[in-house]
């Protein structure tokens, strides 16, 4: 990138910086602007009234030897103002020390929120993507305290550019060629560092899938769910081995790059300090040819130092305002995004009552080289149950969260009572849609929350929990429970209770019962984890729930499936068969193989 590009893109980067930090807290960035102001001024005052109080007591001692008296006040009066101005630069550092503190808390909070607002409006495919999915692990991780870092050390560097400006205007009386000396002894170091901070951003932007990977082996080894079959299958030193090879990678890189970084930066820093020696003996030789005071000495000396201190950490925040604003632009990159556009108002559609339909619908995931779904017709009509047969990736819950609007068809469309579904405005949809999934979640919550996930509107209504906890057979068990709905489950907090596998499948299915308005229900799976009196019981509740409304189900169980009005026979995507039960069996087709092969188990 050209030097203009780069400087027009890190302008730009400080400028988002500073109003993400401004519109976090106004007070605390005023704060710091002059707590920044007064620490930059405040060494040079310092340096000047230590050479007065040098040439003070010099003057003194001269009086004191020729008179037998010496003049105390003078001396004094610098000490008092001194000990002042040291005071109030401890107040201007410790302020500014404070208040990052406080605006690095509120920032970090402000960016997160930023991060998992944006989350939502991404649709389900972005989420799984994997490169997406790199970027967005790479924000949350450092991208919360880049803002104020690039932030604080730019007033860091306005500090010490007011402190170099006011040192430059006392050590001009000197010889200005000694402040060249230190600016030149200190830039091979910036350049130095500039280069290797791109090199850091470039080897962390690079490796994020192994960095996530090692926090996915973390997780396995650490995580109650992964627990049970990492110990039961041994896979203990297995997962250890991957996870130290993995650091070695990372580590071994980092190695390589923190021995360049620094080797080069102390070698190069070995020029400023040449520098600054250069400029010490050139005043010392002045002091003893007597052409500079014992106080001017001290102070230029003080004033070296400190400029030397004052070029390097301005050359350093530079070359870390160029790190910050490089992981930065991970950070604009994702708020940028492009979203998901929920451009639909519809609440209802142009023909009520007439159902869901789709029409040669067909999608293909990203990257894929064939169709997961082609030509894809069927028609539920309300009071009417569809179910779907199908091996594995057939792609019976691809279907599902088209109809749910999850996923966007590529090819045809999907129709709720006559009107396209991507026309309708999603809160009003999903209202009317009642869903179990097969990968459902199991919330570290209480019983009532779990239930109450279902509908946020009725969140807290216990009285929702309990009729929706007895649609779904699970009021049985949550009442003997010790502290019945209020009762936490999963053991991530103190005092939780897990359940069986079963009876978290009936808290889930539990869920699609919150949502007494839905005339849409999606069953993918509800009853895998269930005995077959539970079964039993579970649809024997669903088809009196079921009246009036749309029900699509999914079940690998015959059992479940026979009763649906319509069936559906899904092979690689493609509609194979479709009828009744009594239909598909008479045509000895793909269904009926599949019906005999599974009663067979049960004679």
């Amino acid at each position: 990138m050209p030097p203009l590009s780069r400087l027009t893109t890190f302008l730009d980067q400080a400028r988002r910086a500073i109003a993400l930090v401004w519109s976090t807290s106004r007070p605390l960035f005023i704060g710091l602007v002059l707590a920044t102001l007064a620490a930059g001024m405040l060494p040079a005052l310092a340096a000047w009234i230590g050479q007065r109080i040098v040439d003070a007591v010099l003057a003194a001692m001269q009086v004191h030897a020729s008179s037998g008296q010496a003049p105390v006040w003078p001396v004094l009066r610098y000490v008092l103002a001194e000990a002042g101005v040291l005071a109030l630069l401890a107040a201007a550092q410790r302020g500014l020390s404070v208040q990052q503190a406080l605006l690095r808390v509120q920032l970090g909070q402000k960016v997160n929120l930023l991060i998992l607002e944006k989350a939502q409006t991404l649709s389900l495919l972005q989420f799984e993507d994997s490169d997406f999915y790199d970027k967005l692990v790479r924000v949350r991780r450092d991208a919360s305290t880049r803002p104020l870092g690039l932030v604080t050390k730019g007033l860091g560097l306005v500090q010490n550019l007011i402190s170099l400006v006011s040192f430059a205007v006392l050590l001009v009386h000197f010889s200005p060629w000694a402040l060249a000396i230190l600016v030149l002894g200190a830039l091979p170091v910036f350049f130095a560092e500039a280069h290797f901070s791109g090199d850091a951003f470039r080897l962390f932007k690079r490796r994020a899938p192994e960095t996530r990977q090692q926090g996915y082996l973390e997780a396995l080894l650490s995580q109650e769910a992964h627990a049970k079959e990492v110990k039961l299958f041994g896979l203990a030193p297995l997962l250890l081995q991957r996870y130290r090879d993995n650091f070695q990678r990372l580590y071994s890189e980092d190695r390589r790059l923190t021995l360049r970084r620094d080797g080069w930066g102390f070698a190069l820093g070995l020029l400023g300090t040449t520098a600054f020696y250069l400029a010490y003996a050139w005043v010392v030789l002045d002091t003893v040819n007597g052409q500079t005071t014992l106080g001017q000495m001290t102070m230029y000396l003080v004033l070296f130092k400190q400029g030397q201190s004052a070029i390097s950490a301005s050359l350093g925040a530079i070359a870390g305002l160029y790190e910050d604003g490089l992981y930065l632009s991970d950070l604009h990159d994702y708020l940028a995004h492009p979203v998901q556009i929920a451009r639909g108002t519809l609440t209802a559609g142009v023909n009520p009552g007439d159902g869901l339909r789709c029409e040669q619908l067909g999608f293909r995931y990203p990257g894929a080289s064939r169709d997961t779904l082609s030509d894809i017709n069927l028609h539920l009509a309300p009071g009417r149950s569809l179910a779907l047969v199908g091996e594995n990736g057939s792609g019976k819950t691809t279907l599902i969260k088209l109809l749910t609007r999850l996923y966007t068809p590529h090819h045809g469309r999907i129709l709720l009572d006559g009107s396209d579904l991507q026309d309708w405005d999603e809160h009003a949809l999903h209202q009317r849609i009642g869903v179990i999934f097969q990968d459902y979640i199991r919330y570290q919550m209480t019983v009532g929350e779990n239930l109450g996930v279902g509908d946020v509107t009725a969140f807290g209504d216990s009285g929702r929990w309990r009729d929706a906890a007895t649609q779904g057979i699970a009021a049985d068990f949550i009442e003997r429970l010790s502290q019945g709905y209020a009762t936490q489950l999963g053991r991530w907090f103190v005092g939780g209770q897990e359940l069986s596998g079963g009876q978290w499948q009936k808290v889930a299915l539990s869920r699609a019962y919150m949502r007494r308005d839905a005339d849409i229900l999606i069953l993918d799976e509800p009853t895998a984890a269930l005995d077959a009196g539970a079964e039993a019981a579970v649809f024997e509740h669903f088809r009196e729930y079921a009246r009036g409304r749309m029900t699509l189900l999914i079940s690998h169980r015959f059992s479940s499936v026979r009763s649906a009005d319509h069936i559906i026979v899904l092979d690689s995507g493609r509609v194979l068969e479709q009828g009744n039960h009594d239909q598909l069996m008479a045509t000895h087709g793909r269904y009926a193989e599949l019906f005999d092969l599974q009663a067979q188990g049960y004679r």
